[in-house]
């Protein structure tokens, strides 16, 4: 029997708590009313302020028996070396789609490297551009090691896996590089978004709350303004033509100066 309130935020009114049990099945004491709670999901016992309580409130205890409880748990606990004591509500198809995603913006990261490393050549010399697929590639980068850092939070493993090697080189028959390098950039943005939806989507079917949470708040919203700003770049790349002259390198100097297009 408890008569120490260890839950002093659950108050509630006496009619609304047990409104099908009469004042006769209240047994008083020391100034409590005391009533084994009739609904079978409650194992405990309910202490209800007596009716003359100054503030007419009652008092909902609900027996915690901590050391039976936990022992489910405590059973769980790995004892071997080389295994996660954090690990918990984790599947195996849910860590595996984590490092399939790492491996995707590794991947994208390394394309947006290559870009720079094009645009930055002597004979092409757009700074600009440079400037913002080098930017680009560290926050790809950074996604994948946010991700990294998630995975050893839900005990996880990495496994870091093979990449292709990107193309070294854009220039394009019909369209200038610049447009050609950013029109691949909206399609890998493009790329990148459904495989963060798909990983979203394992998660919720997968019942992992936490990892859909993560997902929605720390990569599709940014994913979203990515994809449009990707989007205005092409178009105003498509406006200037085909011809690598004075229009690409006015653009070029707004992303060098504004860190935008025109």
């Amino acid at each position: 029997m408890l008569l120490n309130n260890p839950f002093p935020s659950l108050i509630f009114q006496r009619e609304t708590l047990c409104p099908s049990l009469s004042p006769s099945a209240f047994k008083n004491v020391n100034g409590f009313s005391v009533v084994r709670y009739p609904k079978k999901n409650v194992g405990g016992l309910v202490v209800l302020a007596s009716k003359e309580a100054k503030d007419k409130l009652l008092t909902l205890d609900v027996v915690f028996k901590p050391f039976e409880e936990v022992k489910k748990e405590l059973s769980m606990v790995p004892t071997t070396p080389h295994e996660s004591l954090a690990r918990q509500n984790f599947c195996d198809h849910c860590e595996a789609a984590i490092n399939d995603q790492i491996n995707v913006e590794y991947t994208v990261s390394y394309v947006y490297h290559a870009m720079y490393a094009y645009f930055d050549r002597d004979y092409v010399a757009l700074k600009g551009l440079a400037k913002f697929f080098k930017d680009s590639s560290v926050e790809e980068r950074d996604h994948a090691e946010k991700l990294m850092d998630y995975q050893n939070t839900r005990g996880g493993k990495v496994k870091l896996q093979s990449m292709l090697m990107p193309l070294s080189e854009f220039d394009h028959p019909e369209k200038s590089d610049a447009l050609h390098a950013m029109e691949i950039a909206l399609a890998l943005e493009k790329l990148n978004n459904e495989k963060l939806l798909n990983l979203r989507k394992i998660a919720d079917e997968q019942n992992d709350v936490y990892l859909v949470d993560f997902i929605e708040s720390e990569f599709l919203v940014d994913q979203v303004e990515s994809i449009k700003k990707m989007s205005e770049y092409v178009a105003q790349l498509r406006r200037v033509g085909k011809d690598n002259g004075h229009g690409v390198w006015h653009f070029d100097q707004m992303l060098l100066k504004h860190g935008d297009g025109a």
